[in-house]
């Protein structure tokens, strides 16, 4: 009987984000991605959530490596917090490394890292596992699907990935080596990117948006022009800087991470850019503003974005006008839509004209779309399949398509985070789950538990209502108080009609309780808290945070 491989899925399954795999056999694990989430509007003061990393930790010297499919956040955004609890090899691409590097510097972790470069078609072995790195098509350069050899056959990782045919780098995705494989010695197991799998037909060509941004620049002689588009997006800044030069413009880098991130794409040979026709924003003043183009961030409505700065009139480095032309080369990602639109507005009210990819084709998805999918099913002909990489609606629509496709519905396994797979000689079986739980952090405190989140919440819904009282618990008498103090719970004048009764209600309440001589401190507390609350909803219907104060002199 030959070793059996165990997956666990940390993350990445049920939503876009926190993709993380634990890969492991004969005892010893390789973790597949460590990426996160930034937090949104239901997550007051929450900068980003992590997969639930407990396993890992607790496993520790069990773990070989990290292997970096791509340099995206939702992929390795978490590694800073698992290099803070153990010291690891990374495996990825040297533009993916290079993102990494920067990432461990900016915290002190750079030590607990040894970056291992790999290119593609290298096979190294990683513990127990075979490893083998092949070329994928996707939004940012140098991914890597990943095939493991292992004693179970080979597993095959998809990455994040699309079907271009032409790619601005011409490194397209390897389906001939996905065939070969599958060819001999055969795929046991597909794991695949599910995140256009409910959209039909296939993505553009990120050259045909490319021709597109071209064709929109030259129409605009005479204009100043500004591109928000993702920091990570090389190939987009090459055609920008493509159609720059063609257009005797100079190229224009404003965003932290967008200076970072040319730098090391130029450093590393993958973004092309003649010395002439990049300038950095502190030379703007020196630039004609109608032979300038600007690449920004800020396409999804960040608020401290670039492009955010100039919409409010906030610009260090510029102020627009209506000789300005913005064009927002992305589609918004879902919850991100009104602040997109908040920036459009903020736009128009400076006369800017501003073009988006509803208006023009000036983006394109990274991930496949069906078509694509289905060429990948066809050419791999795994034995088992497992989506991956989606929200739930996405992990559905690729478990169907599989299965559509001829794929045995007993040989589609469907898992959500949290779920541990085992592949064994009689092949895929759910071993149960881990939790899957999600990891919060506040950028300045740490970590962050679901009763701080809910409390957060609750302040900015309805805001708090504090009691505070003073007792003689041996005389059984109230000695100072109650005083009541709210924030964002009841407008003035009612306010202190409201706080009164609260008052009153805690110290009937409590003064019935002090005649009880086994009541203490802490049970003073609960009746003061479930007198405060029950006059609260009575009259309000609103339920703030009771914040209940009992001291005793």
């Amino acid at each position: 009987m030959a070793a059996p491989v165990t997956i666990t899925f940390l993350g990445g399954l049920g939503q876009i984000g926190r993709n993380c795999a634990a890969i492991e056999t004969e005892g010893r694990i390789v973790v597949l991605d460590c990426g996160q989430m930034f937090g949104g509007d239901d997550l007051p003061g929450v900068d980003a959530v992590l997969p639930d990393l407990s396993y890992l930790i607790e496993n520790a010297d069990r773990v070989d490596a990290v292997i970096a499919t791509h340099a995206h956040e939702d992929h390795i955004g978490a590694l800073p917090y698992l290099l803070t609890h153990m010291s690891l090899p990374i495996y990825g691409s040297p533009f993916t490394l290079g993102m990494i590097d920067h990432k461990l510097r900016e915290r002190g972790l750079h030590k607990n890292a040894e970056l291992r470069a790999v290119h593609d078609g290298d096979r190294i072995d990683i513990g127990p596992f075979d490893c083998e790195f092949l070329p994928v098509t996707h939004s940012i350069p140098s991914g890597n699907i990943t095939a493991f050899h292992t004693s179970q056959g080979v597993i095959l990782h998809s990455s994040d990935f699309k079907l271009d045919l032409t790619p601005v780098d011409g490194r397209r995705t390897d389906l001939s080596r996905i065939g070969a494989l599958a060819h001999d010695p055969g795929i046991r197991l597909l794991m695949a990117d599910s995140t256009n799998a409910d959209s039909p037909g296939a993505s553009r060509s990120e050259t045909e948006v490319g021709r597109n941004l071209a064709s929109l620049i030259r129409a605009q002689e005479g204009r100043r022009v500004i591109v928000a588009s993702f920091a990570s997006h090389i190939h987009r800044l090459q055609q920008l800087a493509d159609a720059a030069v063609e257009n005797d413009r100079v190229l224009v880098t404003l965003g932290l991470s967008m200076r970072r991130n040319v730098k090391l794409a130029r450093d590393v040979g993958i973004l092309r850019i003649p010395d002439w026709a990049l300038r950095d924003i502190e030379d703007l003043d020196e630039l004609d503003p109608e032979k300038t183009l600007i690449v920004c961030t800020g396409s999804q409505g960040e608020p401290r974005a670039a492009l955010t700065q100039m919409a409010i009139g906030q610009s260090k480095w510029l102020k627009l006008d209506d000789n300005d032309t913005v064009v927002f080369s992305s589609h918004p990602i879902p919850g991100n839509e009104a602040a997109v639109a908040s920036v459009r507005n903020g736009l128009a009210r400076h006369g800017v004209r501003v073009f988006h990819s509803g208006m023009v084709d000036v983006h394109t998805s990274g991930h496949g779309k069906q078509q694509e999918l289905k060429t990948l099913h066809s050419v791999a002909v795994p034995e088992w399949f497992v989506p991956v990489h989606g929200e739930y609606a996405h992990l559905v629509a690729h478990r169907d398509l599989a299965r559509d496709m001829g794929m045995p519905a007993d040989r589609v396994v469907f898992c959500e985070d949290g779920d541990q797979i085992v592949l064994a000689d009689d092949g895929v079986e759910h071993q149960g789950s881990i939790g899957g739980d999600h990891l919060y952090v506040d950028g300045m405190v740490g970590d962050l538990g679901n009763t701080v989140l809910s409390e957060r919440r609750t302040l900015g819904d309805d805001g708090f209502v504090s009691v505070v009282v003073h007792v003689d618990m041996e005389r059984g008498e109230i000695v100072a108080g109650p005083d009541v103090i709210s924030r964002g719970w009841v407008e003035l004048p009612a306010l202190a009609g409201h706080e009164a009764a609260v008052a009153d209600a805690v110290e009937s309440d409590l003064l019935a309780a002090l005649k009880d001589p086994d009541n203490d401190i802490e049970r003073l507390g609960q009746i003061a808290r479930r007198a405060a609350g029950r006059t609260v909803n009575d009259r309000t219907r609103r339920r703030p945070m009771i914040v209940p104060v009992v001291r005793e002199d």
